[in-house]
């Protein structure tokens, strides 16, 4: 079964502040497990549904698009620049890159979303989260989660 883990964060623990827009705003290291055979890509999408409040949530805010990226990657380090073949789209702030957690109130959950594909994707631009997923229809052989949180210091 496909897995993606942090040595950053444990499952639902908080996200350091090293990987939020309070620190250096960097990617936290990720690692990739069990890829099923027949992949030829996967995908990343990184979101935020608890904004802007989770106490009352309006949107999901999407800080990070990656797709096509070799299925032998196992790993994505902090802050690490994306693996020859691999694309990046467009997150909320309208920027092909990794945008840390900046909630603007509570504590949100951002999920970690990496897809196994049975296909490697045509040059779609920079294409936005609903762009990649409607790509990505049927074509999904696994898919992983993983949830870490973050609260702005007061």
């Amino acid at each position: 079964m496909l897995t993606i883990t942090s040595t950053a964060f444990a499952p639902n623990g908080p996200i350091p502040k090293d990987h939020t827009c309070e620190g250096d705003d960097r990617s936290p290291p990720l690692a990739f497990a069990s890829v099923p055979p027949g992949t030829q890509s996967l995908a990343l999408i990184v979101d935020d549904p608890d904004a802007p409040d989770p106490r009352a949530p309006k949107r999901t805010w999407v800080h990070w698009v990656v797709y096509n990226l070799p299925p032998a990657t196992t790993a994505l380090s902090a802050g690490a620049e994306l693996p020859p073949g691999a694309l990046a789209g467009k997150n909320d702030w309208g920027r092909d890159v990794y945008g840390g957690p900046c909630p603007p109130i509570g504590r949100h959950r951002y999920f970690h979303k990496l897809y196994a594909l049975d296909m490697i994707l045509p040059d779609l631009g920079t294409p936005t989260k609903a762009e990649l997923e409607r790509a990505m229809e049927g074509h999904v052989l696994e898919e992983a989660h993983l949830v870490g949180t973050y609260e702005k210091a007061a």
